[in-house]
């Protein structure tokens, strides 16, 4: 089971996803988002939203793990598959280098490339900003995407990998404090928080080893708790202090500036493209660190 997630890791990091597969093919992920509108549109109304989310969270929980359980009795090959297609480091890096080569060709360029990664307003973005943007997802991203989902197959298998990645997407869909979602994706939002918990943490200190800034530990572990989200601030608090850059700070969201408190705030406010690159070079010297733990588990589980 371990070594389907070793080899799987690999075979991520060296194909990531093929457009040629899901060109032809579903993803995965397409058709929980499916489930999810399906759930929305047809629960996410009346006074019982809150019930109602609830209800369907649990029903994604169970189905998810009934799947993944039964996925599992397929053999080896499957599991290694379904890690391949799960965790999304090259697709990670990929898309935040995207955004470090069209901000060398131009602003304009960059605003559009970081536009397709993050959810705030990008069309007045200065270089900086689009830099910051991107820095910010990849740590956070890297997060989600990457270190929770090697972490819950090393908890549970396929069906805690799946469990996770059906929760996430979850709250990346519904998980919103706004008055059509508030209720109805409040249960998913909260246990998205609970499963990140972990892996956010275990992701921060992948970091700051991966960036040589151990020393900072308690400065990261200070700034982490300023984000206003439980999770997301740890692997970001952790990178600001690897690339000696400051973090989050104002941004706009639907037209309206929000203030939001800065990471690390003594860093440099001027973040420009080959920071992008740096990011992406400690993530995946961090990913190196995290592939040598699953090797060693994997092996003392074999024998």
């Amino acid at each position: 089971m371990i070594w389907a997630l070793f080899f799987g890791m690999i075979a991520d990091a060296l194909i990531g996803e093929p457009k040629w597969v899901w060109s032809r093919l579903p993803h995965p992920i397409v058709l929980i988002g499916k489930v999810i509108s399906v759930a929305d549109k047809r629960l996410n109304n009346g006074k019982t939203r809150k019930t109602k989310g609830i209800i369907f969270l649990l029903f994604l929980i169970v189905f998810s793990g009934v799947f993944g359980r039964l996925l599992t009795e397929l053999g080896s090959f499957i599991e290694f598959f379904c890690v391949t297609i799960l965790i999304a480091q090259k697709s990670l890096a990929d898309h935040v280098g995207e955004v470090a080569t069209s901000l060398r060709q131009s602003l304009e360029k960059g605003r559009y490339s970081v536009a397709q990664i993050v959810g705030r307003d990008t069309g007045e973005m200065d270089e900086s900003q689009v830099a910051r943007a991107a820095i910010e997802s990849a740590a956070e991203n890297f997060s989600d995407g990457v270190i929770a989902p090697i972490f819950w197959f090393l908890v549970a298998g396929l069906p805690g990998l799946l469990v996770y990645k059906s929760v996430n997407t979850a709250d990346s869909m519904i998980g919103y404090k706004t008055p059509d979602y508030r209720d109805f994706g409040w249960a998913s939002a909260r246990y998205d928080d609970l499963l990140n918990w972990v892996p956010a943490r275990l992701t921060s200190l992948l970091i700051a080893l991966a960036g040589s800034v151990l020393q900072h530990r308690h400065s990261i572990n200070r700034d982490a708790k300023l984000h206003c989200s439980p999770n997301a601030g740890w692997p970001e608090a952790a990178m600001a202090y690897a690339l000696n850059v400051a973090l989050a700070g104002p941004r706009s969201y639907d037209s309206q500036m929000q203030e939001f408190a800065w990471v690390n705030k003594e860093g440099n406010q001027a973040a420009k493209s080959h920071d992008i690159e740096r990011t992406m070079r400690i993530l995946w010297s961090s990913w190196k660190i995290a592939l040598v733990i699953v090797g060693i588990v994997a092996i003392i589980v074999t024998f």
